[in-house]
């Protein structure tokens, strides 16, 4: 990725968290990467729909991602892909980690970002 100031770099301790409780990390003009780092919930997560594509890679944990076709079950080194526009929730099994990235970019600007 061409960063319009050259490479960037966002260390975990600077990332900000989202409004879902995801923790934000670096993004770029048309992507972003953020991370999940959940335990199991004693009530379902409520089905969402998003206006952005999703990829996923699980780091640690296991979880259910539940969509109009079927039922997916996650757990280490598994990757998943949410079409944007799909209803969909997740079920967290046991403490879950894992890595998103978004596109469009649903992470914050960069500050050098937000100058130019």
């Amino acid at each position: 990725m061409i960063h319009p100031h050259g490479p960037a770099k966002l260390t975990l301790a600077e990332a900000p968290a989202g409004r879902l409780g995801e923790t934000l990390l670096i993004r770029g003009r048309q992507m972003g990467l953020r991370m999940w780092d959940e335990s199991p919930a004693n009530t379902p997560k409520a089905e969402a729909t998003r206006p952005y594509e999703t990829v996923g890679y699980v780091l640690s944990g296991h979880a259910r991602l539940v969509h109009p076709g079927g039922t997916l079950d996650l757990g280490p080194g598994d990757s998943y892909l949410v079409p944007r526009e799909t209803p969909h929730r997740y079920e967290i099994l046991e403490p879950f980690i894992a890595l998103e990235a978004t596109s469009p970019a649903q992470a914050p600007l960069l500050v050098a970002e937000r100058e130019s």
